[in-house]
């Protein structure tokens, strides 16, 4: 069996997905902020089902709307009558679904408990061990249904913001690393639960935890950490990444942070791309050089932009919000090349 877990993009949601990392093997996971994402995030796991093996599709922390209820329910009907074998489950405790949650037999609603421990619950009873996050969980609890008498509620707070901040790798970018990265800080975490001031301590060492994500075999701040461990990853998929725009060969990134140092970090590691973009999900770019071509020209061609001849930017004007990096250069790509044609 194959999971496909979709959650939201809080605490509560990374919570759910750490739980679930603890049980299955075979596990796909999925990010939604609320409005267009949703049903975004929804299609990507209906063509990734695989007929040859059970799909378990498990949404936490994330109330649909009646209408995304209703096309979620007709696809998975269409599928197994296909011939996919798919169990659908959603676990969630926020009020909103509860026209949802009265329709949809799949649809769980609690909403005295956070979707985290709601999600503990379930698999719990189902007979997994999880002991050795059960008190991070109850923390994550505390915070999000806000019981602020609770002893874990402080030390709650500060795994908001451990999560919140956690942003060196973009979501949208390298999800499969975001995740990775934010079960990393949260387990680590664990450590100061039961000290004298746990959560006086935990807040004392975010940096040093994050740091330690990054970190190989020489200490360095965070910035550079980060730069080095996100070039390596461009450096390794830049043949999929490549763009091209009257002769230069650049690479395009997605919500990049800092990417004035990841753009100049990789140019220099790789000198035969003459440029670097990244663009966010609502049409606002930079891009970088090395001296191999002006960039500002480029900026000023392709979006009335401008800048410096090796830093410039823009903002793309009708620009659909974009959530998928495959959409995204494929979009760039047909860009880039009608302008080249002008």
């Amino acid at each position: 069996m194959k999971l496909y877990h979709l959650s939201h993009t809080d605490l509560d949601g990374y919570g759910c997905q750490l739980i679930t990392n603890q049980i299955f093997e075979k596990i796909e996971f999925f990010n939604a902020n609320y409005g267009d994402e949703v049903l975004v995030r929804i299609n990507q796991i209906l063509n990734s089902l695989k007929k040859e093996e059970k799909n378990f599709i498990l949404i936490t922390d994330l109330n649909l709307t009646l209408e995304e209820s209703k096309y979620l329910d007709e696809k998975v009907a269409e599928y197994k009558n296909d011939g996919y074998n798919i169990e659908l489950q959603l676990l969630d405790h926020h009020g909103s679904g509860l026209e949802s949650a009265e329709k949809f037999n799949w649809y769980f609603l609690d909403i005295t408990r956070s979707a985290s421990k709601i999600t503990y619950d379930f698999f719990n009873k189902k007979g997994f061990d999880l002991k050795n996050i059960s008190k991070l969980i109850d923390a994550i609890n505390s915070l999000d249904i806000w019981l602020e008498n609770d002893e874990l509620f402080e030390y709650g707070k500060v795994l908001m913001r451990l999560i919140d901040e956690a942003k060196e790798i973009n979501r949208y970018m390298f999800p499969n690393i975001n995740i990775s990265y934010k079960h990393y800080v949260l387990l680590n975490s664990i450590e100061y639960l039961d000290k004298k001031d746990g959560h006086i301590i935990l807040d004392d060492n975010i940096y040093k935890l994050k740091k330690s994500f990054f970190q190989k075999d020489k200490k360095d701040t965070l910035d550079n950490l980060v730069t080095e461990y996100i070039v390596e990853i461009l450096t390794q998929r830049k043949d999929n990444m490549s763009i091209y725009y009257k002769g230069h060969k650049g690479i395009l990134t997605f919500g990049i942070q800092n990417s004035s140092i990841v753009g100049n970090g990789f140019l220099r590691k790789n000198p035969d791309f003459h440029f670097f973009m990244n663009i966010n999900s609502r049409g606002t770019f930079s891009l970088r050089a090395n001296n191999q071509m002006d960039v500002s020209k480029m900026a000023y061609e392709i979006a009335g932009g401008g800048g410096h001849p090796n830093a410039s930017g823009g903002k793309i004007k009708n620009f659909k919000e974009q959530f998928i990096y495959s959409e995204l250069k494929s979009f760039i790509e047909e860009l880039l090349k009608s302008k080249e044609e002008q």
